[in-house]
């Protein structure tokens, strides 16, 4: 029950934080993401054993450049080297394959491509095509369908999974967890449609499956660093979660994917 109480007031510290900054500026949301990125990238140092100040200067970097130019074509280059990362690691996640990161420059490679370049989309997602004070709501939705995804999976997989999902880097995962998050996120997708009218239901509903699907392979992916470093956690900043990264880990791996949907698809 302790341990309850202790991880249900430090996820509504966090949400509250998260969605006020939202909410507040555009300004509080970058500042609070950035942030947010600086703490994750030092956990993820630690979790590849990588002492360098190189990976937070390509954040300044390229959020700088990416805030100033948010059309240019450096956007476009930054996301699909984003991607096909983001494929990699997917394809050495279902392979089983270890994520080979051996010297300095590697790591920071990966670091980069990683985390930083999709925090840079996580920020950007609400800055595109509408201002500010209108497509903020976007990345509240999405948010939104981050938190019905993670609860509902598991909360079928607690009470109806039978079947693991990916055994091998997180055991506790069931595919009935996965399918009821899906579920519950399309439904969620559906009933935001409803409400925000800035994308049709079609396009709601696809959004909701990207972030659900995208969203638990990110999981996994960072359940998987986690199982090479043979560490539990990535942090400890949030009792009875983890770290940053532990906490959006779903949502920055979903964020690029969902960036690509509502800037060159739609």
């Amino acid at each position: 029950m302790h341990n309850l109480l202790k991880r249900s007031l430090s996820g509504l510290i966090f949400v509250v934080i998260f969605l006020s900054a939202i909410l507040y500026s555009k300004e509080s949301y970058i500042v609070l993401t950035s942030i947010f990125s600086l703490i994750a990238i030092w956990e993820f140092h630690k979790l590849i054993n990588f002492k360098s100040f190189a990976s937070y200067i390509f954040f300044a970097a390229a959020i700088f450049l990416l805030l100033k130019r948010p059309d240019s074509y450096a956007v476009i280059i930054i996301l699909g080297i984003n991607i096909i990362s983001s494929v990699f690691l997917i394809y050495q996640l279902i392979s089983k394959k270890e994520i080979s990161f051996k010297d300095d420059r590697s790591k920071v490679g990966l670091t980069v491509r990683y985390l930083v370049f999709s925090f840079c989309f996580l920020i950007l997602i609400p800055f595109q095509k509408e201002n500010y004070d209108v497509s903020k709501y976007i990345i509240l939705n999405i948010l939104i369908l981050i938190w019905v995804n993670d609860s509902f999976a598991y909360i079928v997989g607690k009470n109806f999974g039978k079947h693991k999902l990916f055994v091998s880097v997180s055991p506790k995962k069931t595919i009935e967890g996965f399918i009821g998050g899906l579920v519950f996120s399309i439904l969620t997708g559906f009933i935001i449609s409803k409400y925000a009218t800035n994308y049709s239901l079609l396009n709601w509903v696809v959004i909701a499956g990207i972030v659900s699907i995208i969203g638990t392979i990110g999981d996994l992916v960072e359940s998987k660093f986690k199982r090479q470093a043979n560490i539990k956690d990535s942090g400890n900043i949030m009792p009875g979660h983890g770290g940053i990264l532990d906490r959006l880990d779903s949502l920055l791996f979903a964020a690029p994917f969902v960036y690509l949907y509502i800037n060159f698809i739609i």
